[in-house]
């Protein structure tokens, strides 16, 4: 489900890349609501992980949160849900009672890249469990790494050269 989850993440960032989309054919509204269904699909994985892990922790008697990568996945998953709710501020802008929707939609895009940053560490970090390193081993294990990193970096790209401000030179 973790790999579920920033796939779909991941993607429905991609979605306004020019350089990433498939879907340059589509409108800009076109757009929101793929990313909104791209988001809600990883929302869905990640309800569903957690209720795949809650089950196995009970059924197997373990104790809850007791590794980094179960805290920075709880709050990744809290975070998760408060980008949700500000997207939902940006969809709707006048039911949200939202005045600065540019203002908004910069911190939206600034804590997007967060929350998605904290999911990629978290997968890093269930990399470095003793299951994980049973089951993937040598180079493997660095092929993983690496594609769990690399979308981080093309999204962080995006997103820092499209999307920010940029200062603006002095003359």
């Amino acid at each position: 489900m973790a790999l579920a989850f920033c796939l779909f993440m991941a993607e429905a960032i991609l979605l306004f890349s020019p350089e990433h989309s498939v879907f340059l054919f589509c409108s800009q509204k076109a757009w929101i609501w793929l990313h909104w269904a791209g988001q809600t699909l990883a929302i869905l994985c990640a309800a569903l992980g957690l209720g795949f892990i809650i089950s196995s922790k009970i059924r197997s008697e373990l104790p809850h949160l007791v590794s980094w990568h179960s805290w920075l996945g709880a709050l990744t998953l809290l975070a998760t849900g408060g980008q949700a709710l500000c997207g939902l501020c940006l969809l709707c802008p006048r039911a949200a009672r939202v005045s600065r929707v540019a203002r908004l939609k910069l911190y939206y895009l600034t804590c997007g890249l967060v929350v998605y940053l904290m999911a990629t560490v978290t997968v890093i970090l269930g990399m470095y469990s003793v299951w994980f390193q049973a089951q993937i081993r040598d180079a493997a294990w660095y092929l993983c790494l690496a594609l769990s990193l690399y979308p981080a970096l093309v999204i962080m790209h995006q997103i820092s050269s499209s999307y920010l401000p940029r200062k603006k030179m002095d003359m």
